[in-house]
């Protein structure tokens, strides 16, 4: 009996060898997985890269470049450099770090946490797929993770891209509480400042004539995204590390754009402490001093919520 192929309904399969798809797409680096750049839809089944794909690997680099500037920084050693990967969703991030920096070095782990198991078992399989030995993939959320024995005690660089809300707050008191070298974050969905300017809308528009700023319900949105980013650089500076503001990627591709990457030098700047608690004040946000943004005369302490 010939096979099933050969019925007229159907064509051979089409087996594509990694060199004839690296060739049709010349942007791939050399030693890319294709596989993993077919799980992410970068590449089609057939290894070809379309308009979309090409855009979507820009990104991609992009980002890569930006991390792997900062992972290059780090001082060599025998355990290699640690990473967590906050709100990993399916490792995208994680998988592209691994391929293109960690595979060829002999030592150094990722850590993917993300509170949906469906998608830690599928990164937990595919990175068995791809051996990508030095992956782990844990089903938590970020609050939990600071408390979790599957973690080691400091980590060197702590990502965490589109973490919702309050979760970028405690990727940020994870990573001080991990004495993290890098932390590389891209916030999303911050609604818990708008929230409490919502909550005190009535008595600051008697109070102040800065409250027409959130007077509108949009506006509110808007600026409580915008002073939740700003509290997040202050707290970081008040806490020993030197922040940058850049974009991720234009405007155009997504408005979630912001990347925010900070780097410890140990200099806790009193003035960035005393400015975030003036910018608190001013919009009637104090009741944070006591949450997310902690300045104890002590020293700085890290806010995890307890969830």
């Amino acid at each position: 009996m010939p096979p099933a192929w050969q019925d007229q309904a159907m064509k051979p399969p089409k087996i594509v060898p990694a060199d004839a798809a690296a060739a049709s797409a010349p942007e791939i680096r050399p030693g890319q997985s294709l596989e993993l750049l077919k799980e992410l839809h970068i590449l089609t089944r057939d290894g070809k890269l379309n308009q979309d794909s090409r855009r979507k690997l820009k990104q991609v680099y992009h980002l890569f470049q930006f991390i792997e500037k900062l992972l290059l920084e780090l001082p060599a050693s025998d355990v290699g450099i640690t990473l967590a990967d906050h709100g990993a969703g399916k490792s995208y991030l994680g998988f592209i770090l691994y391929d293109l920096f960690f595979k060829a070095r002999a030592g150094g782990h990722i850590y993917g946490i993300e509170t949906r198991p469906e998608l830690v078992q599928k990164s937990h399989d595919l990175a068995a797929r791809l051996g990508f030995a030095r992956m782990s993939f844990l089903n938590l959320s970020v609050a939990a993770s600071a408390r979790s024995a599957a973690l080691p005690d400091s980590i060197d660089v702590v990502t965490a891209l589109h973490a919702c809300d309050t979760a970028t707050d405690d990727a940020i008191a994870f990573g001080l509480q991990k004495h993290a070298q890098f932390m590389v974050l891209v916030p999303c969905c911050q609604a818990e400042v708008a929230s409490c300017l919502r909550q005190n809308k009535a008595l600051a528009l008697a109070r102040t004539p800065l409250a027409e700023l959130w007077r509108h319900p949009l506006h509110t949105r808007e600026l409580g995204s915008q002073i939740t980013n700003v509290l997040r650089c202050l707290y970081l500076e008040a806490s020993g590390y030197q922040v940058t503001v850049t974009e991720l990627v234009g405007w155009e591709h997504s408005l979630k754009n912001e990347l925010i990457i900070a780097r410890y030098t140990g200099q806790k700047k009193r003035s960035a402490g005393e400015r975030l608690r003036a910018v608190l004040e001013e919009f009637g946000l104090t009741t944070l001093l006591e949450t997310r943004f902690k300045l104890p005369q002590a020293g700085f302490m890290p806010a995890i919520a307890q969830k």
